[in-house]
């Protein structure tokens, strides 16, 4: 099973008025928010591309509120350096196991569980959000990198 946009009774629908001529609302199918009643038990492939940056991966369902989602985005990324300011682009590869639940869980040591309360599982943002995880690390651009002896670190 795929979930893209040849198979859009898979996904639910969504309002988009520029999308229609003079303004009027029309039907239109967002292929990255996916039913939690529509994963099966056999893996249903995605892809995601959003900049220069891609996710692709597979949603199975483990449980009647479950399902895992298995994937890596890949691709290059602008990052600024944390101690020089300068922009610099980095290869990505970042793997991707999340249980995804569309009920409230008791907390547990699991911290890769995540909860789509409203029963749509939506991969757009769950790109977006480990995206902007990866970013909110320390990065150095080559050039702070090499001089990172050069640092005197006082205590």
């Amino acid at each position: 099973m795929r979930f893209t946009e040849a198979t859009p009774w898979r996904m639910p629908r969504r309002r988009s008025p520029s999308s229609s001529p003079a303004g009027k609302s029309s039907d239109r199918i967002d292929p990255m928010k996916i039913s939690f009643n529509k994963v099966g038990r056999s893996p249903g492939e995605f892809r995601l591309r959003q900049e220069s940056l891609e996710m692709a991966g597979s949603l199975l369902r483990e449980g009647a509120h479950e399902v895992l989602l298995e994937s890596t985005i890949d691709g290059r990324i602008t990052l600024a350096c944390d101690r020089c300011g300068e922009e610099f682009t980095r290869e990505l590869h970042l793997p991707l196991n999340l249980i995804l639940t569309d009920q409230p869980r008791k907390i547990t040591e699991d911290l890769d569980t995540i909860e789509f309360l409203d029963g749509v599982i939506d991969i757009a943002a769950l790109m977006e959000g480990e995206i902007a995880s990866y970013r909110s690390a320390y990065h150095y651009c080559p050039t702070c990198e090499a001089a990172e002896s050069d640092v005197e670190i006082e205590y």
